[in-house]
């Protein structure tokens, strides 16, 4: 879905000499997806990007999930979550399945590292804050509410903005995350009835090539484990490049919302898919239209999947006791819906200032020891009357 898209200075022709100054070759680098059959881009560096001085295993990354516990509905209350450190060190993971994992981070501090996640893309809702991502496609500024969509092999590391609190909603992938089928068109353009478009997606605006020498650290996430890459050249190298593949933002604010007679399932919320898993927009909207319409939510058993809410801000308009930051989850089996007295009280009311992300598995998810941690022990419970 992503467009054909260039920074910097790339040959003419593919594959064919490209000198630099000195008369030596730049070092052209393929990144692509399903092989050699999906989208891709070609980079062009000072430096073989090859060309590593050292290797350590930097840690391992094995999660800790609770112990069999009653399945029931849950509430996280992420804002008691408090964790330092960077964009990566203050992650908190709370919950994963073999297709995905979700954590949380409020990092204090910018990372004096690359980082690469080989498993799959990654998505980072920024709940708070702003910045930049500093990968080797160039600069990706950010801010509040921004979907910053992280292709597999891309290398990053976020340079926050001084002084401005970050707050973060991580979702990995274990394949590629996209937009729903049912939004392109068969030349992978976005349709008419899309809730987004092209222009609302924002690719780095910049490029900064380096040509220092040193030690450069890189960090790459893969088969349970961190591995560090030493580099005696500095990673961000690149001249040039273009292709479809690279890191892009995209803000929930540029969601537009599909809006119906009666209430419409959460579908029409759908912004993107990846294999066993979906993530949607709920964003302020005008309710439904119909004189007898039910604006809340009718109850609703999700008997193939689990459902997973981050509320970021307004008045939800089905649930009682949420906060900013606050993750529900109602997993499969059990039916859940609006707390008492909110379906009828939603009667009459003409539209919506709620802004939450949804996160819709098709595989049970299993909270870790960090979650159960947070857990609102009274929610389950929480539809008595």
């Amino acid at each position: 879905m992503t467009y054909y898209y260039r920074l910097g200075t790339v040959p003419p022709k593919r594959h064919t000499q490209f000198r630099q100054l000195d008369g030596s070759l730049y070092h052209e680098e393929l990144m692509g997806l399903r092989g050699f059959t999906g989208i891709q881009s070609l980079l062009y560096h000072l430096h073989p990007p090859t060309q590593v001085e050292k290797i350590r295993l930097e840690q391992t990354v094995m999660l800790e999930f609770e112990e069999m516990e009653p399945l029931r509905h849950r509430h996280l209350r992420t804002g008691k979550a408090l964790s330092q450190g960077d964009a990566i060190s203050a992650r908190i993971p709370l919950m994963a399945n073999a297709d995905v994992c979700i954590s949380v981070a409020h990092p204090t501090e910018p990372m004096s590292y690359w980082y690469r996640f080989a498993h799959g893309d990654e998505v980072i809702f920024v709940h708070q804050g702003s910045g930049f991502l500093e990968t080797q496609y160039g600069i990706l500024p950010y801010r509040a509410g921004d979907y910053l969509v992280i292709p597999t092999g891309v290398m990053w590391r976020m340079v926050p903005d001084m002084d401005v609190a970050q707050r973060l909603l991580i979702i990995e992938a274990q394949g590629h995350i996209e937009p729903p089928a049912r939004y392109l068109n068969r030349y992978g353009q976005l349709l008419e009835h899309a809730p987004y478009s092209e222009r609302d997606l924002r690719p780095p605006d910049h490029l900064l090539t380096h040509d220092e020498s040193g030690e450069f650290e890189v960090r790459v996430k893969a088969r349970n484990r961190i591995t560090t890459y030493l580099y005696l050249h500095h990673p961000l190298d690149v001249v040039g490049w273009d292709g479809y593949l690279y890191p892009y933002a995209f803000n929930i604010a540029d969601f537009e919302p599909i809006t119906g007679r009666i209430h419409q399932p959460p579908p029409v919320h759908q912004t993107f898919e990846a294999p066993g898993f979906v993530i949607c927009s709920f964003v302020p909207r005008l309710f439904d239209y119909h004189p007898l319409a039910i604006p809340a939510p009718y109850n609703h058993s999700n008997v193939d999947s689990d459902e997973v809410l981050y509320y970021v801000e307004g008045n939800f308009m089905s649930r009682k006791g949420i906060e900013p930051a606050s993750i529900t989850v109602h997993p499969n089996g059990i039916p859940h819906g609006p707390h008492p007295g909110m379906y009828e009280g939603s009667i009459g009311k003409e539209r919506t200032d709620e802004l939450a992300v949804m996160i819709d598995t098709f595989r049970p998810l299993q909270l870790t020891r960090q979650a159960v941690d947070i857990e609102d022990m009274q929610y389950p419970l929480s539809w008595r009357s």
